[in-house]
């Protein structure tokens, strides 16, 4: 009989055990693991964004719609929360939309200087101009994150280097072109509006890159002004 108590409290404390680790393995309730039912101080904004009704409360459908945002801008936690960091791409997207065919409508950036990149942090928005002439753009770009600030100011386009390797980050920068000491555009593998961003470097896909490589020659002139969302 003793030895039959000692198996079941044997047994008691292995499941006791194996709960816990279960549960953080990943196998707790689809609630932890997956969506919040929990409605986020931007819910509104979000659901309007991704053309669901807007009512400011969370559904499955909601979430789910959220999720696949954040999945595939690389936004963490991906639960589908309504959160600052989610509402922050969708404005910025907003914002980019809104130049239209126009980036350089307030002036910011010189027309005096003939064929020049320009580089709008605040809008994380790139394009190459010649005068007052949009060559190519505005396109998407990400830059450096909060302590990596992408520096602002006349620069240079100074060395090309098609299959960089970066031997400080150890990562590819195909179609590199550097204009300030490390910081060059290059194509990343990323989506554009990945937070928090770059390590200084103006990311851009790779069909960007490709066509700022075509057009641009060393000694061409950068401008890049503004502040990114965030630094």
């Amino acid at each position: 009989m003793g030895d039959i108590r000692r198996r079941s409290a044997v047994v008691l404390g292995l499941t006791a055990m194996v709960t816990p680790l279960t549960l953080a393995l990943g196998t707790a309730p689809a609630q932890a693991a997956g969506c919040t039912t929990k409605a986020g101080p931007y819910q509104k904004q979000v659901e309007k964004f991704l053309g669901r009704p807007v009512d400011g409360k969370q559904s499955s459908a909601d979430c789910k719609a959220i999720r696949a945002f954040q999945t595939k801008h690389g936004i963490t936690p991906n639960i589908g929360y309504a959160g600052p960091v989610t509402w922050g791409v969708m404005d910025l997207m907003n914002k980019q939309k809104a130049a239209g065919k126009n980036p350089n409508k307030a002036g910011k950036c010189p027309v005096n200087k003939g064929r020049i990149a320009c580089v709008d942090l605040t809008r994380q928005l790139s394009w190459i101009q010649d005068g007052k002439k949009l060559v190519h753009g505005p396109v998407p770009v990400r830059t450096g994150r909060d302590g990596y600030e992408t520096r602002t100011g006349l620069k240079k386009v100074y060395w090309r280097n098609k299959n960089h390797h970066s031997t400080i980050y150890d990562v590819p920068m195909p179609y590199a072109q550097f204009f300030d000491g490390g910081q060059a555009f290059h194509s990343v593998g990323v989506s554009m509006w990945n937070p928090p961003g770059s390590h200084g470097c103006v990311n851009m896909t790779k069909t960007d890159a490709k066509k700022y490589w075509s057009l641009l020659r060393t000694g061409d002139e950068v401008y890049v002004y503004g502040r990114k969302p965030g630094t």
